[in-house]
């Protein structure tokens, strides 16, 4: 399907600068552009590319002022980066959803299925199960018996939804996430470790988004919650009896210990680490590899480092870090010089 310029800016309230009949059907970055593409320019040091670039179509900000001829036709938005997202969703809202059950596909008689659904090849729905309608599930997906899942949800393959866990309407599971698998709890004895039966469930609400392979543990007692609108990256662990506060993003490889609450809009690096029984408060800001050993109280602080400190604190002391051997053998030749100096006083008395 082809959109001309003037198409798309009505899309994006923008402002047309070259041939507005000009046309496009795919998306490029603008260091690959071909004909008949559409590509952005929303950082000043990709600028070179837009005079050498075979795109059709550039999205650029409105302050944009170019510096010599450009081919491509622009179109002037308040933030190209906003646009070209809102582009991507109309793009993919377009691609027509796969519907049907395939025969290879395993659910259990007593399970509820919804409509407009597509049950992909291997997929094990057990006993007691309830999907909404317009789901999506690819291949060897598994889900748990007595589990929910809500309406518009996409599971991709190999992810598993454990028993009785609900997962909301709107939500993308990437390949081999788990949720509701068993919290990481044991009792230490004198002859080894006595498992802590898990009890609880997973709850995942509407619109999020998590990332392949990352895990979600199901609670001791009561429920791990994930709150609505939380976008997950890929290899996250969330254990067990957390809640992570609505609209909440964590990048890869953050590990959260159990019993922590997490509040909303906050941020999180990659390799971010939370000790257990810790509360964070609302838009906290966490650096890469941080270290959080205790609770967060005041809201927006930013915070880097391990154990982690406030930001620019962080920044002075990593500044200061490298010159440490230089300040210690400068401070011990200025002990040795005050040594000399209180002894020669004393001889003077």
């Amino acid at each position: 399907m082809e959109f001309s310029a003037e198409m798309i800016a009505g899309l994006i309230d923008g402002t047309i600068v070259g041939d507005p009949k000009a046309t496009v059907n795919n998306f490029a970055k603008i260091e690959e552009g071909k004909p008949g593409c559409i590509s952005f320019l929303a950082n000043d040091k990709y600028e070179h590319y837009i005079y050498e670039t075979e795109s059709s179509i550039v999205l650029v900000n409105n302050n944009f002022e170019p510096r010599k001829e450009i081919k491509a036709t622009l179109i002037k938005v308040a933030n190209a980066r906003d646009a070209v997202a809102k582009l991507l969703q109309i793009y993919e809202s377009m691609k027509p959803k796969r519907k049907g059950i395939s025969e290879l596909a395993f659910i259990d008689p007593t399970a509820k299925i919804g409509k407009d659904c597509y049950i992909g090849p291997f997929v094990a729905i057990a006993e007691g199960v309830e999907i909404g309608d317009g789901c999506v599930f690819h291949p060897h997906v598994t889900i748990g018996r007595n589990a929910k899942v809500g309406n518009n949800t996409e599971i991709y393959s190999n992810a598993v939804i454990y028993h009785d866990c609900k997962v909301g309407n709107n939500c993308i599971l990437h390949a081999g996430c788990v949720i509701g698998a068993d919290g990481f709890g044991f009792e230490p004895t004198e002859t080894g470790y006595n498992k802590i039966p898990q009890i609880g469930i997973a709850v995942i609400e509407d619109d999020v988004e998590i990332g392949a392979n990352t895990c979600i543990d199901r609670a001791v007692m009561g429920e791990t919650i994930v709150h609505k609108g939380v976008k997950l990256d890929n290899l996250i662990q969330i254990a067990h009896n957390n809640e992570i506060g609505s609209h909440t993003v964590m990048s890869a490889q953050v590990g959260i210990a159990g019993s922590t609450k997490v509040g909303e809009w906050c941020m999180f690096g990659g390799q971010v680490g939370i000790a257990g029984h810790a509360t964070i408060a609302d838009r906290t800001m966490v650096g890469a590899q941080a270290g959080i050993p205790n609770n967060i109280k005041k809201p927006g602080t930013a915070i880097q480092g391990s154990p982690a400190i406030e930001v620019r604190n962080f920044w002075k002391s990593s500044a200061l870090f490298k010159n440490l051997p230089q300040i210690w053998a400068d401070m011990n030749e200025m002990k040795k010089e005050i040594k000399a100096l209180k002894e020669e006083l004393a001889a003077k008395k």
